[in-house]
């Protein structure tokens, strides 16, 4: 029987054919009906070339269960989150492995209102539910019944099976609409950017947005790259935390004098910024640029933020007389914070970006149209803006070891600072504080490996040599 391994913490993700594929796909749609008990639930999918697949197996899961579907077709995550509130649903699935090697694909499933389904939440009792319904099938006649179906839900609109219905549907339109609200158009100035949609699922949304800032006579131009969807990723995946991953989107940057530049994930639920001379800017950063936005216009608001890197976020609340909350790292985590807070804004340095009005959850979107009010409104450029945070707070960015015994490691690099460290805490990984400066060392949930991130207080000399001195630690013999 699969280990189902693909069942993370807070998502599912996996090795196509060894840890996924269609057989548990069905099976995880069933297993969802029975836990969560929805009538309705919205299905989409990214443009990965198992998606589509994936997602009709999972369909059929949902409807041999009596659940209602209503399929979206190529959709980004939060176009899935936007879909469960919306339309005022029992949940929504998105097929999907973000930016995840070519081999792997996943899903991220929440409830009503877009309350998301972790391992604390539910998720762990879909995976134990799926185990079983594993365990009874799949015969060759039931794999050649699925596959039948799954065909003909592809050719149909609309299909019936039972007492339960499939429809293919669109919340695109209003999707837009929610989306331009968090911006006023006549504050917009004009401005040229560069999108990167990274051959994922953003296109159709920036086109869509393109559209709609004509009909509002919002001064926007895009210079579009990589923007054909294509699950074949001919430049790469889409995953900007790499640095390899970068240099298309700064070089259009320059080449086309733009203001800023923007780059996606595969489900484009993280959106990575460039400032105008083409340089990454850290999402940490991008982080304290958004809370203080809110602050400003909600004084003493709760800011959510993750314990990676969190200073500069501190010194904004502070700043603007607001409440920094730390949370365990994850969209699960960092959603269920921000209800019990109900906090205004949410912020992860991986470029996560999570707003009360957006029903708690993360979009990839928002970010950067906040952003280009920003700019208009005071006339700076994007470097500008972000300066001082960094002279103020350097920090190492995400550092990625692949390391056999990460736990070890962890403990054994906390015996090394025990006695210099003033804080020390296991909110999520390790992080210890010093006078000036902290790290924190944490295991990813999603990929196999272990994460460190270093910041300094207005020390860049600290910071590098700090980080020198934890990767040489952590890249030694055991």
């Amino acid at each position: 029987m699969n280990s189902l391994s693909c069942f993370k913490a807070y998502d599912i993700r996996g090795k196509l054919g060894e840890e996924l594929n269609e057989q548990i796909a069905y099976s995880i749609g069933r297993a969802y009906a029975r836990v969560i008990k929805p009538a309705t639930v919205a299905v989409g999918g990214d443009i990965r070339h198992s998606s589509e697949s994936l997602k009709l197996a999972l369909t059929l899961g949902l409807l041999t269960e009596g659940v209602d579907v209503l399929d979206l077709g190529m959709t980004g995550t939060e176009e899935i989150y936007f879909a469960a509130q919306h339309l005022a649903i029992d949940g929504a699935i998105e097929v999907t492995a973000s930016h995840n090697p070519i081999d792997y694909n996943g899903m991220k499933l929440v409830k009503a209102q877009s309350r998301p389904i972790s391992g604390d939440s539910g998720l762990f009792a879909i995976r134990d539910e799926t185990a079983r319904l594993q365990s009874e099938l799949f015969s060759p006649s039931a794999l050649a019944t699925l596959t039948l179906q799954s065909k003909t839900l592809a050719a149909n609109e609309k299909w019936h099976s039972g007492n339960a219905s499939y429809q293919k549907s669109s919340i695109l339109k209003p999707y837009i609409k929610h989306l331009l609200s968090y911006i006023t158009p006549v504050n917009i100035q004009p401005l040229k950017l560069v999108v990167n949609s990274g051959n994922g699922a953003a296109g159709h949304v920036v086109d869509a947005l393109e559209q709609a800032f004509v009909e509002h006579a919002i001064p926007i131009h895009f210079v579009k790259i990589h923007h054909q969807p294509d699950g074949s990723f001919p430049n790469g995946i889409p995953n900007p935390l790499l640095i390899e991953n970068r240099q298309a989107t700064s070089d259009a940057v320059r080449q086309h004098q733009a203001n800023f530049g923007i780059a996606w994930d595969g489900d484009f639920d993280r959106c990575f910024l460039f400032d105008e001379q083409g340089h990454f800017i850290e999402g940490y950063y991008i982080v304290g640029l958004l809370a203080a936005a809110f602050l400003k216009k909600e004084p003493g608001a709760k800011i959510i933020h993750d314990p990676r890197l969190y200073w500069n976020t501190e010194a904004v609340c502070r700043q603007y007389n607001g409440k920094a909350i730390c949370s365990k790292t994850g969209h699960a985590f960092i959603k269920e914070r921000m209800r019990k807070e109900d906090a205004v804004y949410g912020g992860e340095m991986s470029a996560h970006h999570y707003f009360r009005d957006f029903s708690y959850c993360d979009s990839g979107m928002i970010p950067w149209l906040l952003v280009a009010e920003l700019l208009s409104l005071s006339g700076k450029k994007l470097s500008q803006l972000v300066q001082q945070m960094i002279a103020d707070y350097p920090s190492s960015g995400e550092l990625n070891f692949n390391i056999a015994n990460p736990l070890q490691v962890i403990s054994k690099l906390a015996e090394r600072y025990a006695q210099e460290a003033a804080e020390i805490d296991d909110i999520d990984g390790l992080s210890m504080k010093f006078a000036d400066w902290r790290f924190n060392l944490r295991v990813s949930n999603t990929e196999n490996v272990v994460r460190l991130n270093v910041e300094t207080n207005a020390d860049i000399k600290l910071m590098e040599q700090k980080t020198a001195e934890l990767k040489s630690l952590l890249t030694e013999p055991e």
